[in-house]
């Protein structure tokens, strides 16, 4: 028995040493794995032209084929040990609705957000409107931005350009903004957003009274934002908006005079202001109450 014991105690004791030295090992060589993929796609956002099947197999990503970039982060919640492991999961769900074959790659930035490229192949079309985080575990907390897609390395570098600019007007949002931001539906948005304090005072000037921040506003703000889409059309709004035709005529005559002009004057600036009002909300319009 106390052979046995004995040779018990130096097992545990030679298997813990061997165990600690492996996780220590095993840690090292993650860390340098992670930093050389790292310094590989910043050479790639810098526009450098690195050998792309040497890139390809440090990444463990195909540069070859269309991409789509992302950025995903934590929103609202002290960041947390495991949150980078539930945006990496977060990511994989938003792969697998988009139907991407093949390995993502996923880059963390800090403890709450991350890069993320997605895979597409040869498929260069991608619903984005299909992807649901509804269901997703702290999908309340986690947001997504992403570009659109695009080839090969230019459009590696392109693409998450897109989901960065596409982030920068999800973050002027603030806690309001949606869950989901596409690059294709901000654009002129993060075009122009540079300055948050003149693009409010320059929606102001667009809208007049019509920027108010309350829910008379809103809905002549949508109303008149669907007639525009439908190029004018009451019919067709009406259908859109399950709405009598009266009422669309009522609420873009009220909107118009809001605005002190008919919708087809300045029908750019309009729409402009109008797309700004959709996705940034408060950040872009007048308070109730406040100087006109």
């Amino acid at each position: 028995m106390r052979i046995a014991g004995t040779l018990n105690a130096y097992i545990d004791l030679v298997s813990e040493e061997v165990f600690s030295a492996y996780e220590a090992e095993k840690e090292k060589w993650l860390r340098n794995q992670s930093a050389a993929r790292a310094a590989r796609v910043r050479a790639l956002l810098r526009n450098e032209q690195p050998d792309v099947a040497a890139s390809e197999a440090i990444l463990g990503y195909r540069l070859r084929q269309y991409h789509l970039g992302m950025v995903t982060w934590i929103t609202g919640v002290p960041a947390g040990g495991g949150t980078l492991g539930l945006l990496e999961r977060a990511t994989g769900e938003v792969a697998a609705q988009a139907g991407c074959d093949g390995r993502l790659m996923f880059v963390p930035q800090d403890e709450s957000s991350a890069w993320a490229w997605l895979p597409l192949g040869g498929q260069h079309d991608v619903a984005l409107s299909e992807v649901n985080v509804k269901g997703m575990v702290g999908g309340d907390r986690i947001q997504f931005a992403f570009g659109e897609p695009a080839l090969g390395v230019a459009g590696f570098r392109r693409t998450h350009q897109q989901a960065v600019s596409a982030q920068a007007v999800a973050l002027a949002a603030g806690p309001t903004g949606p869950a989901v931001t596409a690059f294709a539906e901000v654009a002129p948005l993060a075009l122009m957003s540079g300055s948050l304090e003149l693009l409010r005072a320059w929606v102001a000037e667009t809208l007049g009274p019509l920027a108010g921040d309350d829910d008379h506003n809103a809905r002549l703000r949508d109303t008149l934002r669907v007639f525009l889409q439908e190029n004018g059309s009451y019919k067709a709004t009406a259908e859109r908006l399950v709405l009598h035709k009266n009422t669309v005529q009522y609420r873009v005559r009220k909107a118009e005079e809001s605005m002190r002009r008919p919708v087809g004057q300045d029908r750019l600036r309009i729409e402009l202001a109008l797309l700004a009002t959709q996705w940034l909300g408060p950040a872009v319009l007048r308070p109730v109450g406040g100087p006109p």
